[in-house]
């Protein structure tokens, strides 16, 4: 095996696996528990609320307007403060919007969001500002939050809102996504620190463990949980138009 072939793909390949494996030995629980939670959500004609600033925003999209996946889920999103609240789109498209405490403070404002309802918020840190001012938000007004974080960087790591509080702090589930402090995976030498996040690899997975738990638990209570059908198959797009006007105005985008 060449230098190339062994701290190449396979590589990846070998720890991303270990990740995963950790993920289903320790959080199947917590994961079981949010599949319960977003289930009762769902019986009282809720909405699951998802969040996720910077990559994060790949966790909210993986669970909301995907085929296979649940009708009644809005994505959250910073950029929604140009859309919806009148902020420059220079501000919104900025590296600081995460640590903008002004954005944390309006971004709710922005979606129709019920008493029902239940929040999920990833971040890898779990201490940007824009992240933790959500989550203190989210339950000033009572509602059940699901954190998906890095334990193992947020622990330790110093939170930068001016509560002190991180995300994990605040949540009545944490979801650890079982990755390292800073995200990447791979020790390569030669090069200069580690490479190849695993974030995002390991959002998905949580993501659609987490759907399959919800529905899985609405069939056995003998409700047929409303699925969006791919867009690109025939009866797709009415089938999803069909499901859409039963939230209205309440789910942002899909």
């Amino acid at each position: 095996m060449s230098e190339h072939e062994q701290f190449g793909l396979r590589l990846f390949w070998q720890e991303a696996s270990k990740v995963m494996e950790r993920i289903y030995k320790t959080q199947t629980d917590a994961i079981r528990q949010t599949g319960r939670l977003f289930a009762d959500c769902l019986e009282k004609d809720g909405v699951i609320q998802a969040y996720g600033t910077g990559h994060s925003r790949a966790f909210a999209m993986e669970l909301a307007g995907r085929a296979g996946g649940l009708v009644p889920v809005n994505r959250i999103d910073l950029e929604d403060l140009a859309l919806r609240a009148n902020w420059t789109l220079e501000r919104v498209k900025s590296p600081e919007i995460e640590r903008d405490l002004e954005a944390g403070q309006t971004l709710l404002s922005c979606y129709r969001i019920e008493p029902q309802d239940v929040f999920i918020i990833a971040s890898n840190s779990g201490v940007n500002v824009a992240i933790v001012e959500v989550a203190l938000k989210v339950k000033q007004h009572g509602h059940k939050l699901v954190a998906v974080t890095s334990l193992e960087h947020s622990l330790p790591a110093e939170s930068r809102h001016p509560s002190g509080k991180k995300l994990y702090e605040l949540a009545d589930i944490v979801i650890d996504n079982c990755g390292p402090s800073g995200d990447a995976l791979l020790e390569m030498p030669g090069a200069r620190g580690k490479a190849c996040s695993i974030s995002s690899v390991s959002g998905t997975l949580i993501a659609q463990m987490i759907t399959a738990e919800t529905i899985g638990n609405l069939i056995g209570r003998g409700v047929e949980p409303p699925i969006f059908l791919s867009a690109n198959i025939p009866g797709g797009i009415e089938q999803g138009q069909r499901l859409r006007q039963r939230y209205a105005d309440r789910i942002s985008r899909v």
